[in-house]
């Protein structure tokens, strides 16, 4: 069975390596497979923000898969069954967003589980993630191969922070300052200091309980203070803000 983010994080990594990764958020396989042969660690497919449908995302894990780079998918919401269908898919690694409580963290700790300790629907084989029956015994160590990582972005996940992380099932936690800079009141801050303070309380309060935990910043001094204050990842960028950016300089550089 292939690799998922936890096991990234098995391996030793010096302050000079960091752990890094992108959004993909344009949905094309060929975008996919660019970033995947750019060195990044690992790729998270945007499924909350992006118009991406089961057979986009399929594609790019396709796309994904001939490249050592990891592949991370965002679910739109923490609903059991728009998991299961993720995890059919062959996700491996699994964010949830909008995990503001203990009530929602073990919501989405039983999605990703087959019965009896979780609620997963058992389709196997009829899905990619069992390789349609050809893993024997998948089925009983299935979790065992599953990252599940929350995301705090509110104000309210980041009093509830300790607890979350407690949570059993939960491997990691991924920190979205942009959502969490809304619900203080500081929309459009990501970088206000109230902001930075939270997001590295949330970094503290994780690896206290054990797990790992990333943050977004697009920015590279903001990533690096991040991973200062001791984040084990970040994410970096995005494949359409790389391609924005891109053609804004080159239209940029040939006009007045």
């Amino acid at each position: 069975m292939l690799p998922s983010l936890k096991d990234l994080f098995a391996l030793p990594r010096t302050p000079e390596d960091p752990v890094t990764g992108i959004f993909l958020s344009s949905g094309d396989p060929t975008a996919a497979e660019i970033c995947a042969s750019a060195g990044f660690d690992y790729l998270l497919v945007d499924g909350e923000h992006s118009p991406l449908s089961l057979e986009s995302i399929q594609a790019q894990l396709r796309a994904i898969a001939g490249y050592p780079t990891l592949s991370v998918v965002r679910v739109p919401a923490n609903d059991e069954v728009v998991v299961k269908q993720y995890l059919d898919l062959g996700v491996q690694s699994l964010i949830v967003p909008m995990v503001d409580s203990v009530a929602e963290a073990e919501a989405a700790a039983r999605s990703v589980a087959y019965p009896s300790a979780g609620v997963r629907g058992v389709g196997a084989a009829l899905a990619r993630s069992g390789r349609w029956g050809g893993i024997p015994g998948y089925l009983p160590r299935a979790r065992e191969t599953i990252t599940l990582v929350v995301q705090a972005e509110s104000a309210a996940a980041v009093a509830s922070i300790e607890e979350i992380a407690a949570v059993d099932g939960v491997d990691g936690v991924f920190v979205g300052p942009s959502d969490l800079a809304a619900s203080m009141g500081l929309i459009g801050q990501q970088t206000h200091p109230d902001v930075v303070a939270a997001v590295k309380h949330v970094i503290t309060a994780v690896q206290a309980a054990g797990k790992f935990v990333g943050v977004n910043a697009f920015a590279q001094d903001q990533a690096r203070d991040y991973l200062a204050a001791g984040a084990d990842f970040v994410n970096v960028g995005a494949d359409v803000a790389l391609l924005a950016s891109g053609a804004r300089n080159l239209a940029g550089a040939f006009r007045g």
